[in-house]
């Protein structure tokens, strides 16, 4: 497999596969396709694990792309105006990504759910109690709102992060909530509560929030009344 990203922030990544090989995505994410490439929309890994994807709030369904006699290309990309990564699994690596994050990957990466550790950060984190984990010997692209940045935490060193702008972090990493205080709530236009991250492990923050976007849209959309 090989593949680039394009675009700046309306990416999409662009995969040239062989015959043999599999890449799967969430579906609906397909941008574009070679005619040599043959889809197949499926509950990969049975009932169980669509149930699994729709708990994390994933569609059910994945769609398996093919490529046929010669290699193929097919593009993926994001549901919002934003960038695309590319994470590197293998050597035992796993990542959490939150709910909307998971765009594809290899055949040989496994997706599945990933419940919060603690129950605080379950009902003030913005990301709900289940979110996702990658493992496998393979790549995994995740798509988020507006600009990626990554941190590198050391053991013991801590990254506060405001509510939902958290788009992947290594399992290694500690996941919390802290609260600000009511008066930074009420004055500081911050919220209540901030994500806090503690290495050891690799972090990657999203600049843009879904929720953010949908309300700097929703004072321009038409008022039916």
């Amino acid at each position: 497999m090989k593949y680039t990203i394009s675009g700046d922030n309306l990416q999409f990544v662009n995969i040239e596969f062989m015959p043999g090989e599999m890449i799967y995505s969430e579906a609906g994410s397909m941008v574009y396709m070679s005619g040599n490439v043959r889809m197949e929309t499926k509950a990969t890994g049975g009932v169980l694990s669509g149930l699994k994807r729709a708990m994390a709030g994933e569609s059910f369904f994945v769609t398996n792309f093919y490529a046929d006699g010669g290699s193929g290309l097919v593009g993926f990309a994001g549901n919002v105006p934003g960038k695309v990564m590319a994470i590197d699994l293998r050597g035992g690596k796993q990542w959490v990504l939150q709910k909307t994050a998971f765009l594809a990957a290899e055949a040989s990466v496994a997706l599945d759910i990933a419940f919060q550790r603690k129950f605080g950060a379950a009902l003030f984190g913005g990301e709900g109690l289940i979110l996702q984990k990658v493992y496998g010997e393979g790549t995994v692209f995740i798509s988020g709102a507006g600009d990626f940045i990554e941190y590198n935490l050391l053991p013991g060193q801590s990254l506060k992060v405001s509510t939902a702008n958290v788009a992947a972090w290594e399992a290694s990493v500690s996941y919390d909530i802290q609260s600000l205080g009511v008066k930074t709530a009420l004055f500081g236009g911050e919220g209540l509560f901030v994500t806090t991250l503690t290495g050891p492990g690799k972090v990657v923050v999203q600049s843009m929030t879904m929720s953010k976007l949908a309300n700097s849209i929703l004072p321009y959309l038409p008022n039916k009344g």
